[in-house]
């Protein structure tokens, strides 16, 4: 339903239901590396945070026995590896998942810092919240290639180029500085002014324990205002000669009326 109201003729795909995280499709499960299934680009918007139970001989599945499973608590990152599995070597994978995979410790963190390690996580994409109608938290695009080109990782903070809704925001298709802004980012590898995008080297993510949170390479707050403290000065020493003033001129009045005077 969901490609057919995109505009993808029914003629130009093929639907299997059955579960992503069990690979339950035969043609998926192919051991011989000749007639294995490769794609040019993978496309994943798995349900976020679902809770899954795993079986111990999961471990030994040809997509995760690399990496090892995704906790409990969270198989964002086994759909991920899911995708990727079957991936080729000069594909383009984008997945959307919320922002706990980008800093979450535990198993997920073995396997973020070894897809960085790899060089396998080519652009970060933070995008505004409200988006989804199954949720407002705000969600990330991770671009995973198996051979990429760079060996840093572009971050896109597009958290605040979005159009407000009544229920939900979007991403107007006519404003272009919401997806084309993305996109052209994303396809020069631009850098903006560090607020919008920066390309970060494997050192600094490395430094920062491979935490791939957004704000720390890219700053989501707004300027702080240069304050002139002679002019603060100024200010605070005319403000405190008007309160001198008003309180001569008041208490001039209550003199008159024989009240007690300010001190």
């Amino acid at each position: 339903m969901n490609m057919l109201l995109h505009g993808v003729k029914d003629s130009e795909f093929q639907i299997h239901h059955g579960d992503s995280l069990l690979n339950d499709w035969n043609i998926l499960n192919e051991m011989n590396p000749a007639k294995k299934m490769q794609f040019e680009a993978v496309v994943a918007n798995p349900p976020f945070s679902y809770r899954w139970q795993p079986k111990e001989e999961m471990t030994k599945d040809f997509r995760f026995k690399n990496y090892g499973l995704a906790p409990k608590s969270a198989a964002d990152f086994a759909f991920l590896l899911h995708g990727f599995h079957f991936l080729s070597d000069d594909g383009t994978m984008a997945i959307i998942l919320p922002h706990g995979v980008l800093f979450r410790g535990g198993a997920e963190e073995k396997i973020r810092t070894k897809l960085l390690e790899d060089g396998n996580i080519d652009a970060i994409i933070g995008l505004p919240a409200n988006l989804f109608f199954s949720t407002g938290i705000p969600v990330c695009i991770l671009v995973l290639k198996k051979c990429k080109k760079y060996e840093d990782v572009l971050i896109i903070n597009a958290s605040e180029y979005f159009k407000k809704g009544k229920r939900q925001n979007e991403l107007d298709p006519e404003n272009p500085d919401h997806i084309d802004k993305i996109i052209e980012t994303y396809q020069y590898r631009k850098e903006d002014d560090k607020k919008y995008s920066r390309r970060v080297s494997m050192e600094e993510i490395k430094k920062n324990g491979y935490n791939l949170n957004i704000s720390r390479y890219v700053s989501t707050a707004p300027e702080e205002e240069i304050v002139d403290i002679e002019e603060v000065r100024q200010e605070l020493e005319k403000i405190e000669n008007d309160i001198k003033d008003a309180k001569a001129r008041h208490n001039e009045f209550l003199k008159e009326l024989g009240l007690r005077l300010l001190p």
